[in-house]
């Protein structure tokens, strides 16, 4: 169970920090990939830094959390993802949704909760241990 558990956190890592490199090299691409678009400068570099920034922290903490077996990292993700999963529900309640808006959801809600079992599985590690 530990080592399924671990494999999904891991993979999912690697998917995110995937997607935040590509976020990071192809901004326009991967925003129009998710229903975005920036009609200027500022909005690339809000698009290629807001959406780099939460792919690569979470993908790497992750990555990180799985491959060092250590619970605590993994509270970052699970935060990370749950807030986005709270935004699109609230969107999909004052706004509806359309075709293809509930798989980012399921994603969302599946690593959100493989990583708060994650969290509570792997061993926590004290201070001093990390040293």
């Amino acid at each position: 169970m530990r080592l399924v558990l671990t494999a999904v956190i891991f993979l999912g890592g690697m998917l995110f920090t995937y997607l935040g490199v590509n976020f990071l090299l192809r901004p326009e691409a991967m925003a129009t990939d998710f229903g975005m678009a920036a009609t200027t400068n500022t909005g690339i570099g809000a698009i290629r830094g807001d959406m780099t920034a939460f792919f690569m922290i979470t993908g790497l903490s992750m990555l990180y959390g799985s491959w060092k077996r250590n619970g605590d990292v993994l509270l970052i993700p699970a935060f990370m993802l749950g807030c986005a999963l709270l935004g699109r529900t609230i969107t999909f309640f004052v706004n509806g949704g359309e075709d293809g808006f509930f798989q980012p959801m399921m994603i969302e809600a599946l690593f959100t909760i493989a990583t708060l079992i994650g969290s509570r599985v792997l061993p926590h590690h004290e201070l001093a241990d990390l040293d």
